[in-house]
């Protein structure tokens, strides 16, 4: 099953030249999701060839115009483009009084349903769940109310042994059924046991995407043992006071977080637009925690 993310956005609060605001693009199983939205988001998905048409619902942290500035100007593209199947959004309560209110002054009549969920961020919960993936808020400490989103994987069916099988003539329309974990009996009495035929299969895997906050530790147990870590990373650690001012996180901080929740991949994300350069920032993150990269725009990055 494919389980990867890619990069729309990675600058923090003002865009700056090669860099957007906040955007990432998750395809779990040929379904698409949009976490946070960005101003310029639509472009960067035309940039790199991404069909809005195929994005069914979005994930918005927080309400600071970075991470969601985009949103609208997407929605609108898509009433304009004849969508009519809806759109699924999981955002803070405020966020529909928002789209309301623009929709109202610019007259304009979505030709689809806003399918709005309001998450809050006081305690984790699983927000969104279908056959693939399950979707759970990680609470963030920011200046408003924030969550981060955990994305995991549902556990699949276990791997039969086709070889062994069909070596014992075992027919094929039992296979199903010992993807489940059952023992068979077989017409005649032959019993087959599940262990003998079938192994487990792969433990599921997770994203853990933490957008603006404080590396106060509170949310470390929401990411405990993820197979992909996003963190923002808006200074280096040489601005930890202007860092805490502000409820974010420096590169050192962020390695420091993915090596304490046994991650095992680190990406970081948010810079500050006084970075011109952002090597300084992975080296600072990479001296505690190797298996770092950059959130650089339009790379994907396999979970």
């Amino acid at each position: 099953m494919k389980f990867e993310v890619t990069i729309l956005g990675s600058s923090s609060a003002t865009p700056v030249f090669n860099r957007n605001p906040t955007a990432q693009l998750l395809n779990c199983n040929e379904k698409f999701y949009l976490i946070d939205c960005g101003e310029g988001t639509q472009q960067q998905m035309i940039r790199f060839g991404i069909k809005a048409s195929k994005i069914d619902a979005a994930f918005i942290s927080h309400l600071h115009g970075d991470h969601y500035f985009g949103l609208i100007g997407m929605l609108s593209t898509m009433h304009l483009n004849g969508r009519i199947k809806p759109f699924q959004l999981f955002a803070p309560a405020p966020l529909l009084e928002i789209l309301e209110m623009q929709f109202k002054y610019s007259d304009t009549h979505l030709r689809f349903d806003i399918a709005f969920t309001a998450i809050e961020a006081d305690v984790s919960r699983v927000i969104f769940e279908n056959q693939d993936m399950s979707v759970e808020t990680i609470v963030l400490n920011h200046r408003i109310p924030t969550t981060g989103f955990k994305f995991t994987e549902k556990k699949r069916l276990r791997k039969v042994l086709v070889e062994k099988l069909e070596a014992d003539h075992i027919p094929q329309e039992y296979y199903q059924l010992l993807k489940k974990g059952l023992d068979l009996t077989l017409p005649g009495g032959r019993i087959i046991l599940n262990a003998d035929y079938t192994i487990d299969s792969d433990t599921p895997k997770s994203y853990c995407y933490c957008s603006d906050t404080l590396a106060d530790g509170s949310y470390l147990n929401s990411l405990t043992n993820c197979t992909l870590l996003y963190h923002e990373a808006t200074f280096l650690h040489e601005l930890l006071e202007r860092a805490n001012m502000t409820h974010h996180t420096t590169a050192l901080q962020a390695g420091e977080v993915a090596k304490t929740v046994n991650a095992d991949k680190l990406v970081i994300g948010h810079f500050s637009s006084r970075y011109k350069t952002l090597i300084p920032l992975l080296e600072e993150a990479e001296s505690v925690f190797p298996n770092t990269e950059l959130a650089l725009e339009g790379v994907t990055f396999t979970i």
